[in-house]
């Protein structure tokens, strides 16, 4: 999950006791009009870590405490909530009062139901909505936005046509992955965005796609007259019941389908379109690939259990949709549908997928089992009722907060390294054997109520099954030098992305752009080294360890270690065999001076 990286000095402050923070003087203005909305935003869809955040005024001056607020004079300016499990659906006037907004971001949550009304955002410039479940169409009104520069809505459920956008200040514009119909519009702007901004739109036609529009059928000529009006009026009634009989069934359908899905919003199914198309998978033989099972330990199951099994959506990422199956038989597994992995033939896919299946070590979370057809990809994986590094590190700062203490994060480093180093030596032939390795991709499954943790590292080996540059820009080693200046990759991507890790959970700081304008992963390191080419400081560490100075000699280390594995050239970076190494060594010290 993202939160903005303007967040981690709000942390900092909300993690003081409340005597200190009660001596800081509230001074400026704020407008109560749009406290109101947010709170009515919180209270709509908020997730755990909004109702702590969100109290007392958003803003003082120019500054919010509130996390991914900004404001300027006081009012407002920016809503940035990005992969903070919103669920729910937007209340209908919720935007009305932030009049100065200039930045809307909710991508990567779970809202459901019709897309915000922001007819009267004159100021609107950012619009990002992806990854999430809205439905229905694209307000017109949209199209009215004078300042609108970046619209995103892809991966949706969005139907009806695209509306007219020609604002010549839009640059980015993506609708792709939903359920859009009709002709693209003819406009200059939405005619000079490629392909990619429409895709997987089954009835959307008309350049930039390849796909063309059909030729509407010609009007079939006048019928002749009848001997009365009695019988034209029988046959427009006739038409009329035909018509309603048709249409208010299909109206209650749809309703009824509102109404569930608001009801059981976390009961969804994995693949509204896979039960059909499992039906047909015998007379085409490449659908016909049955689950194929690694663990013999793990009860078997087919196809029709996991597609009869109850499902919670878990979370949802650039490269998936993550879901908890609980399958009749008292079986629990966790299902990813994996997307942009089409680029490689079935034997491939499957010959790669046996390759992971086989990978066994007790920090990976263990593949079970495999999907693959044409339209669907999934990737069962055992299921660990856990949370992940991400969320331990970042949520619920504040008060009631069980801070994660330093012996414990010294112990999650340990146990990343040790199933990084595992991949590098088990995948020697993959050039980047992780690729993906972020805090939210460490899962830490928490073991009675003290400080024990068992700590496991998922969605690994992806790299090989995606082909374009745009796909490989979703994993986590796109914030590497080497890929963002184009050149080869090779393992020390993912020593790289483990440097960043290490820098994460010894600052407290949130590392990549999670909606702050201009930030790159990068720029935690680079923070980090100034600090510390500046005469080594505390002022680097997280607050919640700050009090741990027995082990500030150890932090010391791993902060070094830390930014050799972020250094820009790759061959300046350690192998994952070192990096455990001195790792451990660090750790057997603290074991020999306790």
């Amino acid at each position: 999950m993202n939160l903005t990286l303007s967040l981690a000095s709000v942390l900092l402050c909300v993690a003081m006791s409340s005597d200190v923070v009660a001596l800081i003087p509230i001074v400026g203005k704020y407008y109560p009009s749009e406290q109101e909305a947010l709170l009515q935003l919180r209270d709509a869809i908020g997730s755990p870590n909004l109702y702590s955040n969100w109290t007392g005024p958003p803003c003082m001056n120019n500054q919010s405490r509130w996390g991914g607020i900004a404001c300027s004079e006081g009012h407002v300016v920016r809503l940035v909530l990005d992969g903070v499990q919103l669920a729910g659906s937007l209340p209908p006037l919720l935007l009305k009062n932030l009049t100065l907004l200039t930045k809307l971001s909710m991508r990567s949550n779970s809202i459901f139901g019709p897309l915000p009304d922001l007819s009267d955002l004159v100021h609107l410039e950012y619009v990002f909505l992806s990854h999430n479940l809205f439905t229905g169409s694209i307000p017109f009104h949209y199209v009215r936005l004078p300042n609108l520069m970046k619209i995103e809505l892809q991966e949706n459920y969005l139907q009806g046509e695209i509306p007219p956008f020609d604002q010549q200040s839009l640059v980015t514009f993506n609708v792709s992955y939903n359920s859009l119909q009709g002709p693209i519009p003819q406009t200059d702007v939405l005619q000079g965005f490629p392909e990619s901004c429409y895709e997987h739109n089954s009835d959307l036609c008309g350049s930039p796609l390849k796909k063309q529009c059909p030729v509407p059928p010609a009007p079939s000529p006048s019928p002749p007259p009848t001997h009365g009006g009695k019988r034209s009026f029988r046959a427009r009634n006739l038409a009329f019941i035909i018509a309603v009989s048709v249409v208010v069934p299909f109206l209650v359908m749809l309703v009824f389908l509102w109404y569930y899905r608001k009801v059981h919003r976390k009961e969804t199914v994995m693949n509204a379109g896979l039960d059909k198309r499992s039906s047909q998978r015998a007379a085409d033989p490449e659908r016909a690939a049955e689950l194929e099972f690694f663990d013999k330990n793990i009860p078997a199951f087919d196809l029709d259990d996991l597609l009869r099994a109850s499902a919670e959506v878990l979370g949802k990422g650039k490269l998936s949709t993550t879901y908890k199956a609980s399958l009749e038989a008292g079986v629990v597994v966790t299902v990813k549908r994996v997307k942009d992995m089409n680029g490689l033939s079935n034997k491939e896919f499957v010959q790669h997928m046996q390759l992971l299946g086989k990978l066994k070590h007790e920090n990976l979370v263990q593949i079970i089992s495999f999907y693959n057809s044409k339209e669907e990809k999934l990737i069962i994986y055992e299921f660990l009722p856990c949370t992940n590094l991400f969320e331990l590190l970042h949520e619920n700062r504040g008060s009631g907060r069980i801070p994660l203490n330093w012996i414990t994060r010294l112990s999650i480093i340990k146990d990343v390294a040790m199933a990084m180093n595992y991949l590098h030596q088990h995948l020697p032939n993959h050039k980047v054997p992780h690729a993906n390795l972020k805090s939210s991709n460490v899962l830490i499954h928490r073991q009675g109520q003290g400080q024990n943790h068992r700590t496991k590292v998922t969605d690994y080996g992806y790299h090989p099954l995606l082909s374009s540059r745009r796909s490989l820009e979703k994993l986590a080693i796109s914030g590497s030098p080497e890929f963002c200046q184009g050149k080869k990759l090779t393992n020390k991507a993912d020593v790289y992305c483990f440097g960043i890790i290490i820098l994460e959970i010894i600052t407290g700081r949130i590392p990549g752009d999670e909606g702050n304008e201009g930030r790159e992963v990068g720029e935690l390191s680079e923070w980090v080294r100034d600090v510390v080419n500046n005469d080594w400081s505390t002022d680097i560490l997280d607050v919640e360890i700050l009090g741990t100075r027995e082990a500030h000699d150890d932090m010391l280390k791993l902060t070094n270690l830390a930014l050799e594995c972020t250094a820009a050239a790759p061959e300046d970076r350690p192998k994952m065999s070192e990096v455990l190494r001195r790792i451990e060594e660090i750790e057997q010290r603290k074991s020999d001076n306790d």
